[in-house]
Formats: C-alpha cells, sequence, structure tokens
C-alpha cells in the first residue's frame, strides 16, 4: 500500500528535491506541498496524509506549532509529523519531539535516512538523524541512572544490530553490513523490541545509553 506524503517547506527548490527522492521510491506517493505552517495544518487536516514532513523556519506558523497542532497532546486524531530541517539547535529537537513528531532528519542526512523516517513514521515507529541522537540522549538520561538488564539477554546478533542502530544505519544498511536480508533485519529489530520492552529505534538506543552499554562499544 502507498505511503501518502505531504510536503512543508517554504522553499520550492526544498519541496522539489524532497519530492523527487520520495517519489522515487515504489511505496510513496506525495499528495500535497505546503509554503508555510497555516497551508500545512489546513492541507494536513483535510487530506489526513500517512506521514507529514514539516520544515522547521516556516512563515506563518513554524514546523514547531505545525507539530503541535497534527500531534500534540489533545489532538484528537493525530498525525504522523517528521521534521526535516537543516538546525539541530536542541530547542527545535526537543520542542518538536515533546509537540508529538516521531521523527527529525537533518536535510543533510542522506536520502537513504529520509525514506527509511517516512516508512518507520507509517509503520508507528521512530526515527531521528544520528548526527542528533548522541546529543538527545544525553540529555534525556543524564542523571544517574541504574543498569537496565534485558527480560531476555540478546543474542550476539541481536546486540550488532543494536550497535549498528545505535550509530544511526537505516534497515537497509544493517541487511548490508551484517550480509543479512532485509526481512531478517526487521526480525531481529522485532525481537530485540520485545525482549527489552520498547516500542521503536530511538528507544532502543535510549535503552542503550541508560544500560551504559556504549561505553564498551
Amino acid at each position: 500500500m502507498t505511503i501518502s506524503v505531504l510536503l512543508a517547506d517554504d522553499q520550492a527548490m526544498v519541496r522539489a528535491s524532497l519530492r523527487v527522492i520520495l517519489e522515487d521510491q515504489p511505496d510513496i506517493s506525495v499528495v500535497a506541498e505546503a509554503a508555510d505552517g497555516d497551508e500545512a495544518i489546513t492541507l494536513a487536516r483535510r487530506l489526513r496524509p500517512d506521514v507529514c514532513l514539516v520544515d522547521v523556519q516556516m512563515p506563518r506558523a513554524d514546523g514547531i506549532e505545525v507539530t503541535r497542532a497534527l500531534a500534540g497532546p489533545g489532538v484528537s486524531a493525530p498525525l504522523k509529523v517528521v521534521v526535516v530541517t537543516t538546525f539541530d539547535l536542541d530547542e527545535y529537537v526537543y520542542g518538536a519531539l515533546r509537540g508529538g513528531a516521531v521523527g527529525f532528519v537533518m536535510k543533510d542526512a542522506g536520502p537513504a535516512l529520509l525514506v527509511e523516517a517516512v516508512r518507520a513514521a507509517n509503520a508507528g515507529d521512530a526515527l531521528i538523524s544520528p548526527s542528533i541522537t548522541p546529543r538527545l540522549l544525553r540529555h534525556v538520561t543524564s542523571g544517574a541512572t541504574p543498569l537496565r538488564r534485558p527480560a531476555q539477554p540478546l543474542s550476539a546478533r541481536e546486540a550488532e544490530v543494536v550497535r549498528a542502530i545505535v550509530r544511526g544505519r537505516t534497515n537497509q544498511e544493517i541487511a548490508a553490513e551484517l550480509f543479512i536480508s532485509l526481512s531478517t533485519v526487521k526480525g531481529h529489530i522485532s525481537a530485540i523490541q520485545l525482549k527489552l520492552g520498547v516500542r521503536n529505534r530511538v528507544e532502543i538506543t535510549s535503552w542503550a545509553w541508560e544500560s551504559r552499554l556504549l561505553d564498551n562499544w
């Protein structure tokens, strides 16, 4: 089934570039474009796309306001919002995630990560650019935290997948690095989530930080 996407960015060239990247995928279709925040909110509420890709700095309503309006606390039928921006300031990252965004991707992260973020959001998962994740998780886990053990020990292969996720690798990149199929990667991630009691890749990375496993990786 095709994933419908709304693009919100005040620069027409950026929207055009994102459209080319996304529509090159057989399972993704761009159904609307918005040049400002108010237009993004109006179109998103009317069209109900599967995923909204939203820039931070836009006229009339910025990306954080758009995220809160479409996915924030109290929204009766929240949409899935991924923030795509050139700005990785802490206030934007935390504001977007607190506002209900399920992803935060830098524009220079590359086409593969952008596509992966759209698919992850559509599947109910979350994805954050690897350049942002360490700083974000250090903030989240800044206090002293007890060592967390999984309900069941991770296998050696599952540990390798966790390491790759922490490094920001996409599912396709993990499959290539470990010489396994994409379906096998997805199976490992599902098993990891079950063992750790987490819901998505961001929470897997958070578990790795809280468990202080990254010190040895």
